[in-house]
């Protein structure tokens, strides 16, 4: 939310003149009024974000949040520091994304907290540019030929790159590789090849040094810190005096800038007209080079980012579920001949019980944990809450997830078998799942994720055994766009003893 007797301060003549008269007590007055004025609050939930004692008793915030909205009756919350109402009620999620979705736009706070990084692109938008870019994406996405090039490329990156590298570690007995590290170049490398038409080779066996992932995970980290902080008013002056984390950020998301403009002008250079990837289609009717940065950005968070989540906490609860990944080479064995190299498309699809390991992977741990939109007016949510314009309101899928009245007494247990009756995969209530969102925004990347995750399952624990070096100790998340897991995931690969009757 804008505080307008400061957005004179926008005004880069203003600024200057500002350097010449602010000084110290004038800013702290100015903190101090705002303070009292928008964040002023004693309710036990403030007090606990404000003070970070949550952390004394969760690890992460979103478990905080979990547990405050298990306690509620109607599973929402009010965060009264934050302005930011959040739900956990699947009729008010359906409410949201679908019965009120022009009430609930992404909005212009939204667009600010995320505009140095993603720019206008599809995740930052609302109205006519969000359209015009979801109907270009969706009809490629939707076209047959362009399945078949994403799953190409995602086998080609499997079979040269990623099972070499982990074959590679396994011959170094007791070797200690970071999955999550492999699985954020893997899916780099698999964006960059099916969305640009070009391959960065970041899973190359030297594993080579990436600036840009380096800049691009900073300039996502204090972005979402932009989202959370109680006193938006603070981190626009920084911004405006380029200081501190202001700072930081805007030198992150030049180096990624630097790297969508080289994308563009490699691009350009290869030609366009021809391509099958998505950017030559944006090309071919864009003109503006700092739009095409947008959707060149936007595209990369789409699949690197969700992606290496989802797959580092896949592969942790199947390391600690041996049952889930004995089955899983069961019914691999079952569909796929033994001298098989990959199994086809068609196969996957018929393997119901990995299908139900990936989604019962996703409830508990969903790579967007919680996703907020903006009232445009007064509205109230079904179970009676109530929204005053300008208000964020945010849905929590990683606490959907864990939520008793929604999955049972067992919600906090990983359990594919929950999504099966009689051999049979039965969907649930996308508002009751809104891990892919739901409604008008649901993801145009659904099934090509849920493809690449399976390939990657199937491809490494064919060949390899997965020891994890702190077994039990669950993920702790960094703060960011997505979730990613703080220091990586530790492991320790080994070839199957049992590869030779697989």
């Amino acid at each position: 939310m804008e505080y307008q007797p400061f957005s004179f301060l926008l005004s880069m003549q203003t600024y200057f003149g500002l350097l010449s008269f602010i000084t110290l007590p004038f800013f702290l007055f100015c903190v101090l009024l705002y303070l009292r004025q928008k964040i002023w609050c004693s309710c036990d939930i403030c007090h606990g974000y404000l003070s970070s004692t949550w952390s004394k008793e969760f690890n992460n915030l979103c478990d905080w949040y979990t547990y405050l909205l298990q306690k509620s009756p109607s599973q929402t919350i009010h965060i009264h520091v934050l302005n930011n109402t959040i739900t956990a009620n699947p009729e008010n999620v359906e409410y949201m994304l679908k019965t009120r979705f022009n009430n609930y736009p992404k909005g212009k706070s939204f667009a600010m907290i995320l505009g140095d990084l993603l720019g206008k692109g599809i995740f930052n938008v609302d109205g006519d540019l969000w359209m015009f870019q979801r109907k270009m994406a969706s009809l490629e996405l939707a076209n047959f030929a362009i399945r078949a090039y994403a799953f190409e490329i995602v086998a080609t990156e499997i079979k040269y790159r990623l099972l070499p590298l982990l074959s590679s570690f396994s011959r170094k007995d007791g070797s200690i590789l970071d999955l999550q590290e492999v699985f954020i170049r893997f899916s780099f490398d698999n964006i960059c090849k099916f969305s640009f038409g070009l391959d960065p080779g970041c899973l190359e066996s030297s594993l080579p040094i990436s600036h840009f992932a380096d800049a691009f995970d900073l300039a996502s980290k204090l972005s979402a810190e932009r989202g959370m902080a109680p006193v938006p008013l603070l981190w626009k002056i920084k911004r405006i005096f380029n200081i501190g984390s202001e700072k930081k950020l805007k030198k992150a998301v030049e180096v990624v800038n630097g790297l969508a403009m080289e994308v563009l002008m490699q691009k350009r250079k290869l030609g366009f007209s021809t391509h099958k990837d998505l950017l030559s289609r944006f090309m071919a009717c864009i003109n503006d080079d700092s739009y095409l940065r947008d959707i060149v950005i936007s595209f990369i968070l789409a699949g690197r980012d969700t992606m290496a989540s989802a797959l580092t906490t896949l592969f942790w609860l199947l390391a600690n579920h041996p049952i889930a990944i004995s089955e899983i080479r069961k019914e691999s064995d079952q569909f796929r001949e033994s001298n098989q190299e990959f199994a086809s498309y068609d196969q996957i699809t018929k393997m119901l019980y990995l299908h139900a390991t990936v989604y019962e992977s996703l409830r508990l741990y969903p790579p967007v944990q919680f996703d907020s939109k903006f009232a445009c007016k007064d509205d109230i949510l079904p179970d009676g809450t109530f929204v005053q314009k300008g208000t964020r309101v945010t849905y929590h899928p990683y606490a959907m997830g864990r939520m008793e009245n929604v999955w049972g007494s067992d919600c906090i247990k990983f359990k594919p078998e929950r999504w099966l009756k009689d051999g049979t995969f039965c969907p649930q209530c996308p508002f009751k799942y809104p891990v892919f969102q739901a409604g008008v925004r649901v993801c145009l990347g659904k099934e090509l994720a849920l493809v690449e995750m399976k390939m990657v399952v199937l491809s490494v624990l064919r060949q390899f055994d997965i020891e994890l070096v702190a077994p039990k100790v669950a993920p702790q998340f960094d703060p960011g766009l997505t979730a990613m897991v703080r220091g990586g995931l530790q492991v320790v690969i080994r070839k199957r003893r049992d590869i030779a009757a697989a």
